[in-house]
């Protein structure tokens, strides 16, 4: 199985189009060993032609330019692509907005939780995609689906899971205080290949927002080939330290990754193959070679997620 980081940054991508901070500002001067990044989503094929992009981003068109693995054949047909189906975490902005992007009368498969889909549903604007053609099927939580294209299986299975989160910004209700995540708000997501696992037949776990972890998150951890984890912010108040924001990671549903609860540390024994951060905010150090936070990641065993990054397994 293939898989590539589509985006590797949170909502808003880096630089963030109005972040002034100091990490904002050197990318866009070029700074050199500094990476833009764009928002949250990844591919994966089981054939290397037929695709799944889990999370349709803000940025998928820009994503698509830069993988050619996602781009129409020359050869083929008027109107063609090798995504096959997209699959959501959760209703976040930058994980659905990218759907308006994909309403040329293409066909796909959207797959999502039950809460994800009737928020689709409850907005007309994504009427746009063509339910004709782009097939609306609900995830089981937890369960196991095949994933399947407009020509049928693609040669993925996915089992899906809750994940402790938050519900999506634009559906938050002002007057209540409690900002908690009812059961299908955020999902965590295990892919296979069903043509050939990897050689322990370990899957690729993505949890791009995740507010804490429990026993059942650890258990599918340590049987992960390949972890890909929420790195929104190295610490808990580091957008207001940066002066560009008041909410916490744990305001908006995300671990940090330092501290003795965040999930450096929380994380040091999980046993997955590969550990990589990725859904980075704009304001996060790690997003800078050579800084102490960058450092402290890397010297633990784990990767700083890039844009056009490849896995294995």
């Amino acid at each position: 199985m293939k898989a590539r980081v589509l985006g590797s940054a949170a909502g808003g991508g880096f630089p963030q189009w109005n972040c002034n901070a100091a990490l904002s500002r050197a990318v866009r001067q070029g700074r050199p060993g500094l990476l833009p990044r764009t928002q949250s989503s990844i591919a994966a094929s089981a054939d290397g032609r037929a695709w799944a992009v889990f999370n349709a981003s803000p940025d998928i068109r820009s994503q698509i330019a830069a993988n050619a693995v996602l781009q129409p054949d020359p050869d083929g047909p008027p109107r063609q692509t090798p995504i096959a189906a997209v699959v959501l975490t959760n209703a976040d902005v930058d994980h659905i907005a990218g759907l308006l992007s994909l309403r040329e009368r293409q066909p796909f498969t959207l797959y999502a939780s039950s809460r994800v889909l009737e928020t689709l549903e409850a907005n007309s604007i994504f009427r746009v995609l063509d339910p004709g053609l782009v097939i609306r099927r609900e995830l089981p939580l937890p369960g196991v689906t095949e994933i399947e294209g407009p020509n049928g299986p693609i040669g993925l299975q996915i089992e899906t899971f809750a994940v402790p989160g938050k519900i999506a910004l634009f559906l938050e209700d002002g007057d209540k205080d409690d900002f908690g995540s009812e059961s299908g708000d955020t999902i965590g997501i295990s892919i296979r290949s069903t043509a050939g696992h990897g050689a322990d037949g370990a899957p690729l776990l993505y949890i791009p927002g995740c507010a804490r972890l429990n026993d059942d998150l650890r258990r599918r951890m340590n049987a992960a080939g390949c972890l890909l984890f929420d790195g929104t912010v190295f610490t808990d108040d580091e957008m207001r330290q940066a002066g560009v924001g008041e909410k916490t990671g744990a305001r908006m549903g995300h671990m940090a990754i330092s501290g003795e609860a965040g999930s450096l540390n929380a994380l040091r024994d999980v046993s997955a193959g590969r550990r990589i951060y990725v859904h980075i905010n704009t304001t996060n150090p790690i997003l800078e070679p050579g800084s102490a936070a960058e450092r402290a990641v890397t010297q633990a065993g784990w990767e700083v997620g890039y844009d056009g990054m490849e896995i294995e397994l």
